[in-house]
């Protein structure tokens, strides 16, 4: 029961573990001068209300000191599998002693061989113990 339970926990780890290394983030930073005003992980950041002034009719666009950063994050695009050819040859052997170490560790038991298997026993006709009195306590 708690080897089931210890299993359990493990692969609940590793799938995590999997999930989260082969994810991908993008954090966005807004800052005003040097102050973090919002950050965001999915979705985009809140511009401050003096980012972007339009005067629609001289069509300027008056920038302020205000800036954001964009981190990426970015987990296993590819999960790298190895084939026995690119493996040196020291890893080799180490992979094949081990491996037929593994499968001889598991052999058949013999046949047990039953010589009383067809044997039929004889029928009673009285109960010998009863009639001896005789009980095993």
């Amino acid at each position: 029961m708690k080897f089931l339970l210890t299993h359990k926990i493990v692969s609940v780890t590793l799938s995590f573990l999997v999930l989260f290394s082969t994810l991908s983030l993008t954090i966005e930073k807004h800052f005003c001068g040097d102050v973090l005003i919002d950050v965001a992980i999915f979705t985009e950041t809140e511009k401050c209300s003096d980012d972007l002034i339009e005067n629609i009719e001289s069509n300027l666009i008056k920038k302020t000191c205000c800036k954001d950063e964009i981190d990426i994050v970015e987990g296993l695009s590819e999960i790298a599998i190895n084939s026995f050819e690119d493996l040196d040859d020291i890893q080799k052997q180490v992979l094949l002693a081990y491996s037929l170490s593994y499968i001889n560790l598991f052999e058949n038991l013999p046949e047990l061989v039953i010589p009383h298997k067809d044997y039929s026993s004889p029928i009673l006709i009285k109960d010998i113990h009863v009639l001896v009195e005789t009980y095993l306590i």
